[in-house]
């Protein structure tokens, strides 16, 4: 049978916690039932009294929250869920967490499920199609409602719809094409790498490099196109061996840009397709001794801190990510809700920020 001890430590108020064990030294979390027994009340009362699903009254109410208090009671959100049918739980894998983008989609998806009254239970793929999976799979054990996606891997990963059995929906964010089995939200890639050529050809220039992302990546290959077209309209083609794939890596733009500035002729202006490598570009221009933009102009796709912090300034094609968060949180919480219209595509479209990384090549 089992009973309560003192265990050490205190409650937040200053009085000893309990904790319930079987008489072998195994110790178990306090239910309800335990709850209710310490205050001298049922566990209908306790019940109320934690969920606000009726009345209790003041004195009763303050009994149960000291019995919670002392037996360091605390609410399975995920057991109450199942037993309404809902767990009032979501899913969110990214590919990359120190990765600014990622960063700041996590917290306004978090901020927005906070409003409605769900949880996030985070996941992290490291660009790894099988991690994703796994994770996948670990929401639905955890009987999260829908997850939103940031998907790592080519078009052809998710076409046939197998991520989404059972009753868990799915929404794509970033790397998210349109035509998929599920609903996406994505920057107008062409677009935002299109301004981004635009701009730098509105200088003079006409010897360009490209760091680009992961070309087997919806997203990557968008960016490269939509640059390579921009160029193309006015004229300028940009050499094979003048793109170089990064991976959206630091270390992996680092030594891309390094290869690309050791050429007998450098270009003149690079694209950088994502923030990340936007960093390992500046340092590696910073390691041969490279300034910006005398030696060479320089623009990407994805503000961050730091395009504003380095000297000078970084043009950078920004996303509206607290807008696609919504759109995607939004999404997600009407499938969760019984709406079963066909996959639908959100574009959203980017925005030009000019500061002082671009100028006239010299003569």
């Amino acid at each position: 049978m089992a009973s309560f001890a003192n265990r050490k430590g205190t409650t937040k108020g200053g009085g000893t916690r309990l904790t319930r064990h079987d008489g072998t030294g195994r110790h178990f979390m306090p239910t309800m039932k335990d709850v209710a027994k310490a205050a001298g009340v049922s566990i209908a009362t306790v019940s109320a009294a934690i969920t606000g699903s009726s009345f209790v009254s003041p004195p009763l109410k303050a009994k149960v929250n000291q019995a919670i208090e002392a037996l360091g009671y605390e609410r399975n959100v995920v057991a109450s869920g199942l037993k309404r049918g809902r767990t009032s739980l979501i899913g969110l894998i990214v590919s990359d967490v120190t990765n600014p983008f990622f960063t700041e989609l996590v917290d306004a998806v978090q901020q927005k499920a906070r409003q409605k009254g769900y949880s996030v239970l985070l996941g992290i793929s490291d660009h790894d199609v099988a991690r994703e999976t796994d994770l996948l799979r670990l929401m639905r054990s955890h009987q999260a409602e829908g997850t939103i996606l940031c998907p790592t891997g080519s078009v052809e990963d998710y076409r046939d719809g197998r991520l989404g059995p059972g009753r868990m929906k799915i929404v794509m964010v970033d790397n998210a094409a349109p035509g998929l089995p599920y609903d996406t939200v994505a920057l107008d890639n062409r677009a935002a790498a299109a301004m981004a050529a635009r701009h730098i050809l509105s200088f003079g220039h006409r010897r360009l490099s490209v760091i680009a992302g992961p070309l087997h990546q919806f997203v990557g290959r968008e960016r490269l196109d939509g640059f390579l077209e921009a160029t193309v309209a006015q004229g300028i083609e940009v050499e094979p061996s003048s793109i170089r794939p990064a991976a959206f890596r630091i270390q992996d733009a680092f030594d891309a840009c390094s290869a690309i500035m050791a050429r007998p002729e450098r270009p003149t202006a690079l694209f950088v397709a994502n923030n990340l490598m936007l960093i390992g570009v500046m340092k590696a221009l910073a390691a041969a001794g490279i300034s910006v933009p005398d030696g060479i102009s320089l623009t990407g796709i994805d503000d961050f801190p730091w395009a504003s912090a380095f000297q000078p300034a970084l043009t950078v094609v920004s996303q509206p990510i607290a807008e696609m968060a919504a759109a995607a949180f939004e999404r997600l919480d009407s499938r969760m809700n019984g709406d079963t219209s066909p996959a639908k595509h959100q574009s959203f479209a980017p925005q030009l920020l000019i500061r002082g990384s671009c100028a006239a090549p010299r003569a």
